[in-house]
């Protein structure tokens, strides 16, 4: 039987998603995906993780194709730059249930393989925004916060059980969801923004898998219930 640790990456089809799987397969990892868009790697399933049906359908099929899931790296998301006074419940709730329903979802759906394990790695993607806020962006940091609960929650709910639970907010990272912000004028100046970073640039996908790689480690065993900015030194 391989010992190799599998891991379940949600929004692994671009951006910090797919860096992440990336990552996680050039560390020796079995790793699927799932995303909403197919993806071309191994091990991709196309679902919408505010569906908990089409999660554990995915999960099914990870299992028969890779076994059990001890890593799970909560990486989809969506944003949503509107006046507050102009969003309609329908769209906070769909912002909500993408960015925190999501979490919920997947999470709930690997934690009986991981409980069995008796060991598992648990890192949510969140947002900087988190830290100050962020104009006409209520509804994401809104569920972006709730991960970060979410996740010193579960931290000292399951760590008796040999899971951690950690969050990653990134800051300003080269993403698609980043660039489309930016061609809708969402964005401002983004070589001010660059500007204001104490490491003068914009951050890049692969400075997130970093993270998430070595939170999902043995060696990171004893660090849980932690919110890793990952983001040049700015908050916001």
């Amino acid at each position: 039987m391989s010992t190799t640790k599998t891991a379940l990456v949600t929004g692994g089809g671009s951006g910090i998603g797919a860096a992440v799987a990336d990552r996680l397969r050039s560390d020796g990892y079995h790793v699927a995906t799932i995303d909403l868009n197919p993806s071309e790697a191994d091990f991709s399933y196309v679902a919408d993780v505010t569906d908990r049906a089409q999660i554990d359908a995915a999960l099914a099929d990870v299992h028969a194709a890779l076994g059990p899931v001890t890593i799970l790296v909560n990486a989809a998301g969506r944003d949503s730059f509107r006046r507050f006074l102009d969003i309609s419940f329908e769209d906070w709730k769909r912002i909500v249930d993408i960015n925190l329903h999501g979490v919920f979802h997947t999470i709930q759906a690997v934690l009986p393989d991981m409980i069995e394990a008796g060991w598992g790695r648990i890192v949510n993607i969140s947002s900087s925004s988190t830290h100050s806020g962020v104009p006409y962006m209520s509804a994401y940091v809104a569920a972006k916060s709730g991960v970060n609960g979410l996740t010193k929650s579960l931290a000292l709910e399951y760590g008796p059980a040999g899971i951690t639970v950690n969050a990653v907010p990134p800051g300003f990272i080269d993403t698609p969801m980043l660039r489309k912000a930016e061609t809708r004028g969402n964005l401002g100046d983004i070589d001010a923004t660059i500007k204001a970073t104490p490491v003068r640039r914009i951050g890049r996908p692969e400075d997130i898998a970093a993270a998430c790689a070595f939170f999902v480690s043995e060696e990171a065993g004893y660090i849980t219930g932690q919110i890793l900015g990952v983001n040049g030194g700015r908050n916001t």
